[in-house]
C-alpha cells in the first residue's frame, strides 16, 4: 500500500493553519519568540493536523506546509544561490495581488542541508500500517521559471550566461534534495507546478516574452528538467506531480484548458501521476486526458478549495464518469484541485468547511470505486 499513490481518496498536501500558529509565526518575524519556540508552536500545529488526516480516513499524510509562509519559495530560499526579499508590488491574481517576497538568483544554484529533510522525518514518525507520509515541493520548473521571469532575467543572465548551466544545476541540487529525503525513508514526494498553468493561458506568449515557436521551446524545456531532476531516483520512489492555475487567499492567476501542452507533457514527463485541476471552466473539458501515456494516472481535482460551499455529490460522481471516456476508471482518483492553503494565509473557508470537503471526497471515492 506505502507505494502505490495516488489513493483513490487523495489531498494536494497543504491545510488551513489554526490561529495560534499564525500568532507564533508573526511573533517570530517580530522576534518576539525564538525558532525553538516556534518550533515547538509548530510541531504541536502539525502533529494535531496528522491526527485529524487520519480520522478522515486519509491514506496518506502531510505537514500541511505548516512550517512555511508559501508553497513554492521557502523551499528555494534554502538553496545557496537564491535571496529574496519584501515584495513591493507581489504576483497578480485575478483579484488581488499575492504579497510574497520577490525572489532571485545571488550566484550559482547549489544545496547542502536542506531543512524540508528534517520537516520530513517529524512527519515520517507518525506513519502506520495505514498511512505513508508524502513530501509536497515545488517542481524543478517551478524553480526554472522563477529565475527567467521578466523581473529576474537580467540578473540571472549575469549570474548564468548560458541557461543550460543553470538547468543543469536546479536539476542537480533536485537530485540532492530527493536522495537525502529517500534517505530518511521517503517514498512519496509531489511536485507542485504552476508553470503549466502559464503555459495554457491565453497570455502565454506574452509572460514568457516569446512567440508561439519560443513557447513550445519552453513547454520542452521545462519537462526536460523536471526529468533531469528524476532520473536515476530509487525504485520504490514515487514521485507524482500537481499542475495549478494559482491559489492564494480562493483567487486564481491563469487560466485555459490543458490542450495547449498535453500532447507533450502527458507523455513525455516521467512521473508517476498528474493531480490536475478540473473544479471549473477556467480548467477547460476532460478530452486532454486521452494524451496521458498509459503508463500513468489521473487525480481529478473536482472539488475545489477555493469556496466553502460543498459540492452535489451526485454532480462529482457524474464528471468522473465523463472523464472516464477518456481514461479508465481504474487508473482515476480524486481529491481537491489544489491545497486549502498554498499560501500561510489561507484560501476563504473554516476548518470544519475543509474537513466537510473531504469527508466527501471519501464517500464519493466509496461509492464510485467500490
Amino acid at each position: 500500500m506505502r507505494y502505490n499513490a495516488p489513493f483513490k481518496y487523495d489531498i494536494v498536501g497543504s491545510f488551513l493553519r489554526p490561529d495560534y500558529l499564525k500568532h507564533a509565526r508573526e511573533e517570530y518575524v517580530k522576534g518576539k519568540i525564538t525558532a525553538e519556540e516556534l518550533k515547538k508552536v509548530e510541531d504541536e500545529a502539525i502533529t494535531d493536523l496528522i491526527t485529524k488526516q487520519k480520522e478522515v480516513g486519509l491514506q496518506v499524510i502531510t505537514d500541511g506546509e505548516f512550517r512555511r509562509s508559501s508553497w513554492h519559495l521557502d523551499f528555494m530560499w534554502a538553496f545557496d544561490g537564491v535571496g529574496h526579499e519584501k515584495t513591493k508590488n507581489g504576483i497578480p491574481f485575478h483579484e488581488e495581488p499575492a504579497l510574497i517576497d520577490d525572489t532571485f538568483l545571488t550566484g550559482k544554484v547549489s544545496v547542502d542541508s536542506h531543512p524540508f529533510v528534517q520537516h520530513f522525518k517529524f512527519v515520517k514518525q507518525f506513519e502506520d500500517e495505514n498511512t505513508v507520509a508524502r513530501q509536497t515541493i515545488p517542481a524543478p520548473a517551478q524553480f526554472l521559471f522563477q529565475m527567467i521571469t521578466s523581473e529576474n532575467l537580467e540578473r540571472t543572465k549575469s549570474i548564468y550566461p548560458n541557461e543550460e548551466e543553470l538547468i543543469q544545476d536546479i536539476a542537480g541540487a533536485y537530485k540532492k534534495v530527493i536522495q537525502d529525503l529517500y534517505a530518511v525513508g521517503c517514498t512519496n514526494i509531489q511536485f507542485d507546478d504552476c508553470t503549466w498553468g502559464v503555459c495554457v493561458d491565453p497570455n502565454a506568449c506574452f509572460i514568457f516574452g516569446t512567440d508561439e515557436e519560443g513557447l513550445q521551446q519552453n513547454i520542452e524545456k521545462l519537462i526536460r528538467i523536471n526529468n533531469l531532476a528524476i532520473e536515476d531516483k530509487p525504485e520504490d520512489l514515487v514521485i507524482n506531480t500537481h499542475i495549478c492555475r494559482g491559489n492564494f487567499h480562493s483567487t486564481w492567476a491563469c487560466q485555459g484548458g490543458y490542450d495547449r501542452v498535453a500532447k507533450d507533457l502527458f507523455a513525455k514527463e516521467n512521473v508517476n501521476a498528474f493531480y490536475l485541476e478540473f473544479d471549473d471552466e477556467r480548467s477547460g473539458d476532460f478530452k486532454p486526458l486521452q494524451y496521458i501515456s498509459e503508463d500513468k494516472k489521473v487525480v481529478l481535482g473536482l472539488i475545489t478549495t477555493k469556496s466553502p460551499i460543498l459540492e452535489d455529490k451526485n454532480y462529482i460522481i457524474e464528471r468522473i464518469h465523463e472523464a472516464e471516456k477518456y481514461i479508465p476508471l481504474e487508473r482515476l482518483s480524486l481529491s481537491p484541485q489544489c491545497g486549502f492553503a498554498s499560501t500561510e494565509e489561507g484560501n476563504k473557508l473554516t476548518e470544519e468547511e475543509q474537513w466537510a470537503k473531504l469527508r466527501l471526497v471519501q464517500k464519493i471515492v466509496k461509492e464510485v470505486w467500490k
